[in-house]
C-alpha cells in the first residue's frame, strides 16, 4: 500500500493547489505527517485513510490503489 497511497495522496494535494501544510489543517493533523506519508516513512491508520477519503470525495480503495476486478 505505501508506494501508491503516497503516490495517489500526493497527486490529489496537488490537484487541489494545497501545500503540506493547508491540507494538515483540513485533516487536523500535522504537516510532518503529511509530509512522512507522501514519502512512504509511514502509513496513515483508519481513521486517517477514512478522513482523507472523505476529503477527497474519492474510496480507501482508490487511496491505496486497490484494483477492484
Amino acid at each position: 500500500m505505501n508506494i501508491k497511497f503516497a503516490e495517489n495522496l500526493k497527486t490529489l494535494r496537488k490537484q487541489e493547489n494545497l501545500s503540506q501544510t493547508a491540507l494538515a489543517d483540513k485533516l487536523h493533523t500535522t504537516q510532518r505527517k503529511v509530509s512522512h506519508w507522501e514519502s512512504g516513512k509511514i502509513e496513515p491508520d483508519l481513521s486517517s485513510l477514512w478522513t482523507i477519503a472523505d476529503f477527497f470525495d474519492v474510496t480507501i480503495d482508490f487511496l491505496i490503489g486497490r484494483n477492484l476486478l
